[in-house]
């Protein structure tokens, strides 16, 4: 008998998708993003709310009120009112007014919970939206269940959102990438940090990525999450809203993540803060910041970033905000490791010489959905001869991981597991002081400051950690012709195929 190939089911997260793909028909990525996350959202407070619910019907006897608003706020649970719920809805799901429902739900919802008042979308009655599709729609996100455990199921949503929204930055590209971080960049930022407990700042934090990692790294390693706690600021309203739902649905409190369209350079609402954590990704390059308005602030204490680039008002921001002992990982672009543009050099060497630059991670390209522009990873220290890690305080550490990663698809890479793996590895044996650190050539290496010093502090990883020992015999005649033919070959391919091609049609002609 023929042996059957076992086929690998999909993740659930990964067939919704799919499913709810098929459903969007003529609505852009950009607006369905809100109808089919609302949904998820929605989804998960219900079941919540109805799991408590249950739990307190049963124990009426004993004084419990199912209706008591009080026993949902002492549990840390949305209260969800009759007609919002999942149940309610999904017994309307084929009327044709069916978007009504959803949007007196989520009405309902943000009346009776301060904290998610002008948050959920209420999008679901316009014109666009089939309610065919919206009532298809229901009857997916209805199947994300785990059983009854209410951890289990806020897990298994918080994939799936988390997921959606990666796609729908796929799907939106360059406009979806300036609310999503790429999660492989979030995980290496947030391992190579190990944010244990204290206070996490991200005062450009998009969807709040970093903060869900954050708690996630927490969990994963056995610590307590309630020992950290969570600070951000967000000037695009839309995707604050996508923050707050994404950080609700796992019961993170999102009361410190501000929204205001000013921005954290003019109207910077945690001004009195210092974080033990900051992990961001600033928008690269940024040209109309407002700079010209802001020549003496008093954040610009290693010099006056350039009117024409807020990359390193960025990071003067920052470091503004970090304690005495406080650490920060930041993506930047890879133009910041070099540019001596309107003083950003002099900037650079002043970081270098305060002794806070820990290390500099290259990162290969294609990983950011909005941006083609290099980008590199800047771990920044503050005490850096503290007593938790070795003292590093005259050197830093170069990773150059261009090389790394995979394509997902033809623009897109991302870095995998062992790639985040081997970039934290040899940070923390580096930096750790029973680690077990060497330079690798081609990949790492730790540079004396006086070395920095001597290529006029450019932080190019490349210039520190030299050729891998297999490329030093590299044969270029050898290669360049091992190419020639490859290129020859395909040709020919290209050549037969064309001719095939005019063959059948001559035929159907005939």
């Amino acid at each position: 008998m023929a042996k059957q190939n076992a086929v690998k089911e999909e993740p659930l997260e990964k067939q919704l998708w799919k499913a709810a793909d098929k459903l969007r028909k003529n609505i852009d990525a950009a607006e369905y993003k809100h109808i089919a996350l609302g949904l998820i959202f929605l989804k998960y407070i219900s079941d919540s709310f109805e799991e408590l619910y249950r739990k307190l019907q049963a124990e009426t006897d004993n004084g419990a009120d199912p209706e008591d608003r009080d026993e949902y706020r002492a549990e840390r649970v949305f209260f969800v009112p009759e007609t919002a719920r999942w149940s309610y809805l999904l017994s309307k799901a084929k009327q044709p007014d069916i978007g009504k429902y959803v949007d007196k739900a989520m009405d309902a919802i943000e009346k009776e919970n301060r904290s998610l008042k002008g948050v959920l979308p209420k999008v679901y009655a316009r014109q666009n939206l089939d309610p065919a599709s919206l009532g298809g729609l229901i009857d997916l996100v209805g199947n994300i269940t785990l059983g009854d455990a209410r951890s289990r199921s806020a897990d298994m949503l918080g994939k799936v959102f988390e997921y959606f929204l990666g796609e729908f930055a796929l799907a939106e590209g360059k406009k979806g990438g300036q609310f999503y971080t790429p999660r492989s960049v979030v995980e290496l930022l947030v391992e190579m940090l190990e944010p244990y407990e204290g206070r996490v700042f991200d005062p450009c934090c998009g969807s709040g990525g970093m903060f869900v990692h954050s708690e996630k790294f927490v969990t994963e390693h056995q610590g307590r999450v309630n020992d950290i706690s969570i600070y951000g600021q967000e000037s695009n309203q839309t995707t604050w809203r996508l923050c707050k739902m994404n950080l609700a649905i796992r019961g993170i409190d999102s009361s410190q993540v501000k929204c205001n369209n000013e921005g954290s350079f003019f109207n910077d609402v945690h001004k009195d803060l210092k974080a033990d954590f900051i992990i961001a990704n600033p928008p690269f390059n940024v040209s109309d910041w407002g700079g010209e308005l802001l020549r003496n602030d008093g954040r610009w204490k290693y010099g006056v970033p350039p009117v024409g680039n807020a990359n390193f008002a960025w990071m003067q921001h920052f470091i503004y905000h970090l304690a005495p002992t406080g650490q920060a990982g930041i993506v930047l672009a890879k133009g910041s490791l070099t540019s001596k543009t309107s003083g950003e050099g002099e900037i650079r060497k002043r970081l270098i010489e305060s002794n806070l630059i820990d290390c500099i991670v290259n990162l290969p390209g294609k990983l950011f959905l909005n941006t083609q522009i290099p980008a590199s990873l800047w771990f920044l220290n503050r005490d850096r001869e503290n007593g938790k890690f070795r003292d590093r305080s005259e050197e830093i550490l170069f990773i150059d991981a261009r090389n790394l990663g995979h394509l997902i698809n033809r623009r897109t890479r991302e870095l995998s597991q062992a790639d985040i793996d081997e970039i934290t590895g040899t940070y923390h044996n580096w930096r750790n002081k029973d680690g077990n650190y060497k330079d690798i050539p081609g990949f790492c290496a730790s540079a004396p400051i006086s070395r920095v010093a001597e290529l006029d502090y450019v932080l190019t990883p490349g210039r520190y950690v030299g050729l891998a020992n297999n490329e030093e015999d590299f044969d270029f005649k050898e290669r360049f012709q091992t190419l020639k033919a490859e290129l020859e070959n395909q040709f020919k391919e290209e050549e037969k195929l064309n001719e095939r091609i005019l063959d059948n049609l001559k035929r159907i002609e005939l």
